[in-house]
């Protein structure tokens, strides 16, 4: 009997710890948490148009330099340095009492030639009278034809004075100088008092007073490789139209997006055989004054036709190492462990990334709860809600 205690203790003592191993693992089965829940939902198919970025600057329409065109002294100036001005404001004065002079001398020659011309007039008329009269002998041949030669000098001293008094009055209108475009002004470069010079022997020698600018509209100014270029030919040739310009956005360094619209207004017509790109550019309306000629901006082109594409949520996006993926999975309410599917991405839009390929229009991909998918667990799917139209906006009475 004392031999056979022992033995039923130790298989006392086994049964106890069978029966608490199976207690532990029923507590364990029932404490497991349920799989997590993940909202998925199919991508979002639209209809987008693919675009190219590229950096440039902001140019002039119209970029003028005001020159001295007549010698003399600057009498006045008409404008504060980086004022607005509009077309045909004044800018500068020269002394005028030169050209005044000039141009009365000019007159009084004309008044002088003109007198010369009217006694040869009458004088060639008398000498026409006595030679159709053939009994008379008070004019001969000779006479007659030199009085023709008088009235023809005359006449060609008239029309020299008269251009001397044409060109007299040019240089008076040159003294004052008026804004050729409607746009801002810069500094100017001499003050009233300096001799200024002008004339034919162009802007080597003539001073340079000021210079404008136009300001609206204005154009944006970039270059894009040859690769770039064919493919927009080819676009262009099929899809564009004459009275459709290529419409294009822009936007500052200092903006978020591309919010300003434009459209392209010229390609040059060769490519650089040193950088082997060409330039584009492209017209913006500047009401406001807010481009400035020389600021740098960002420019999106067209780059395919309008076509459909898939979009979905940004954040539905994983990165494994250089490769971009997504988490789908089956239909069904059953828990399931989600797929990976490696995707390459397109542009953002909207919050929305395009996927170019790697994705179906039917897969369920997981848009919320990635944080919860482990590898090998299970997840239950959800089909993300709808969110119902907008009700149009009623009309105001």
């Amino acid at each position: 009997m004392k031999a056979l205690a022992p033995r039923i203790a130790v298989g006392f003592l086994a049964l106890v710890a069978i029966g608490l191993a199976g207690c532990e693992q029923q507590q364990a089965q029932q404490s497991a948490p349920p799989p997590p829940p993940v909202t998925v939902a199919k991508p979002q198919v639209q209809t987008i148009t693919d675009y190219d970025e590229y950096v440039g600057r902001f140019a002039a329409v119209d970029l003028v330099n005001i020159y001295a065109r007549v010698s003399g002294y600057l009498d006045r100036i008409a404008f504060t340095d980086g004022q607005m001005v509009k077309k045909g404001d004044l800018l500068f004065v020269i002394d005028k009492r030169p050209f005044q002079v000039a141009l009365q001398q000019a007159q009084a020659n004309l008044q002088r030639s003109q007198a010369d011309l009217d006694f040869a007039v009458s004088d060639l008329q008398r000498a026409e009278t006595l030679l159709q009269d053939k009994t008379s002998t008070a004019i001969s041949r000779q006479t007659y034809d030199q009085r023709q030669q008088t009235e023809r000098t005359a006449r060609a001293q008239v029309a020299a004075n008269q251009a001397a008094v044409a060109a007299a009055q040019l240089d008076l209108d040159f003294a004052e100088l008026h804004s050729p475009v409607t746009g801002r002004i810069g500094d100017r470069r001499a003050a009233v008092g300096n001799l200024v010079t002008g004339g034919s022997g162009g802007t080597n020698t003539n001073t340079l007073l000021a210079t404008v600018v136009s300001l609206d509209p204005i154009y944006f100014e970039f270059t894009l490789d040859e690769a770039s270029y064919l493919r927009y030919k080819s676009m262009a040739d099929r899809f564009a139209s004459a009275d459709q310009p290529v419409p294009v956005k822009l936007g500052l360094i200092t903006e978020q997006g591309f919010p300003h619209d434009g459209t392209m207004d010229f390609v040059d017509n060769r490519i650089s055989e040193t950088t082997g790109t060409i330039r584009g550019r492209a017209r913006f309306a500047n009401p406001n004054g807010l481009f400035t000629p020389g600021m740098f901006g960002r420019i999106q082109v067209p780059a395919s036709a309008p076509h459909p594409a898939m979009l979905v949520p940004d954040v539905a996006i994983g990165t494994e190492q250089t490769r971009k993926f997504v988490y789908v999975m089956a239909p069904g309410a059953e828990p399931q462990a989600p797929q990976t599917k490696y995707v390459t991405l397109g542009r953002v839009i909207d919050g929305k990334r395009v996927i170019t390929s790697g994705l179906g229009p039917d897969d369920l991909v997981v848009v919320n709860g990635l944080m919860r998918i482990r590898p090998g667990s299970k997840v239950v799917a959800q089909e993300e809600q709808k969110k119902p139209d907008a009700p149009a906006p009623s009309a105001a009475n």
